[in-house]
């Protein structure tokens, strides 16, 4: 039976597609850059390529977190220092949030049953701010950032540096939920851990990294958690 349940906070308990959308919206108009749809796939693109390089160890966070809007303005021509256009944009981002379908339910659901974990790898100032304006606090048990933690998902290092804060731990009654293959799937999988993946859009998991189970939203965990 699960006892502890690891579970990821971007785009499996909050939007972070939209509230990216949104902040990066209000940055861009804010340094005279029209928000088009063109700019944000392009940011995207970037933003995506530079978490996966930091999942795989080749950069670290602090240069994740400046050299991916160098590059967007780079590629855009916006007259502003990186620095500038990263501090208005992780204002405007810690401001507000956007709900998963039916994640607050579930959450009030499994808080009922189960020893609830934030396992997030989002920047410490920015997750607080969203935290707090959700009000979700109160389901869990503690809130690991990786760079509170010093580590980031899926290094052992993040996990085992949670386990050691978690009373009576037991990896064998634990499982971690998200979205993500490479941070949140692959991570629980080489902490020992049972894996659940919020797949969200119907994609098919590599034969490198495959959950141990599969939903479609946080709202089908306790079901699914009820068969185990």
């Amino acid at each position: 039976m699960i006892e502890f349940l690891f579970i990821d906070l971007d785009d499996t308990v909050l939007d972070f597609h939209k509230a990216e959308r949104e902040a990066l919206s209000k940055t861009l108009s804010a340094f005279g850059l029209e928000p088009t749809e063109e700019v944000l796939t392009l940011y995207n693109r970037i933003n995506k390529s530079f978490w996966e390089r930091l999942e795989r160890k080749e950069i670290t966070r602090e240069e994740l977190l400046i050299d991916r809007f160098r590059e967007l303005i780079a590629q855009t021509g916006i007259v502003v220092k990186a620095e500038n256009f990263a501090r208005t944009y992780e204002e405007n981002l810690s401001q507000g949030h956007f709900f998963m379908p039916d994640a607050p339910e579930a959450l009030e659901t499994l808080s009922k049953k189960y020893k609830l974990y934030i396992a997030s790898n989002g920047t410490a100032r920015i997750q607080a701010g969203r935290l707090k304006s959700a009000n979700i606090s109160r389901y869990f048990e503690d809130i690991f950032i990786s760079q509170d933690i010093g580590a980031d998902k899926p290094d052992k290092a993040y996990f085992d540096g949670c386990f050691a804060r978690i009373p009576n731990f037991d990896p064998k009654r634990t499982m971690i939920v998200g979205d993500s293959l490479t941070s949140d799937i692959l991570g629980g999988k080489q902490a020992g851990i049972m894996t659940c993946w919020v797949n969200t859009h119907g994609k098919t998991a590599p034969e490198n990294i495959r959950p141990d189970y599969e939903i479609q939203a946080l709202s089908q965990l306790p079901a699914l958690l009820e068969t185990l």
